[in-house]
């Protein structure tokens, strides 16, 4: 990450910025008019909020190229970065408002089974995002982008 370009770092920087408002009033942590959380949340829930904004923010800059160009992606990088942003969602999100989760187990259910598990998803999404962030950041220090030749000439 010490040679990226400011491009990057602004891809990274906004999408964090994005990510985090969309999770965050989507799933009410951040109180708005339009969704409605039923139970309070949690002190964990923020950490992996952020952390989860953050890495995916970091992921997301490893796509775009030191010239803006788009880089080659690995489709099991992918499934791994969504996955992993899937698993912060229903992490941080209220169990009883998450239609999934109610049709599943019901409401009971969602707070005496689902409610429990809601850190454990939380810890493996981050986990997933790190290792998804650092095989992306490993592949690209391994194959650097070739130079083309009319600029070696310059």
């Amino acid at each position: 990450m010490r040679a990226w370009t400011v491009r990057q770092w602004g891809v990274a920087s906004a999408s964090a910025i994005v990510i985090a408002l969309v999770m965050g009033v989507v799933t009410a942590i951040i109180d708005n008019p339009v969704f409605i959380r039923m139970l309070p949340a949690p002190w964990w829930v923020y950490p992996i909020w952020i952390t989860t904004a953050v890495l995916l923010g970091l992921l997301l800059a490893t796509y775009v190229g030191p010239g803006g160009s788009r880089l080659e992606s690995s489709s099991s990088r992918q499934r791994r970065g969504l996955g992993a942003a899937l698993l912060a969602w229903f992490a941080i999100g209220c169990p009883t408002c998450n239609m999934l989760v109610v049709l599943a187990v019901g409401t009971s259910g969602a707070v005496t089974w689902f409610q429990p598990l809601q850190p454990v998803l939380g810890v493996l999404s981050v986990l997933l995002l790190g290792a998804a962030l650092r095989g992306r950041l490993r592949n690209a220090s391994a194959c650097p982008v070739a130079i083309p030749a009319a600029a070696e000439r310059d």
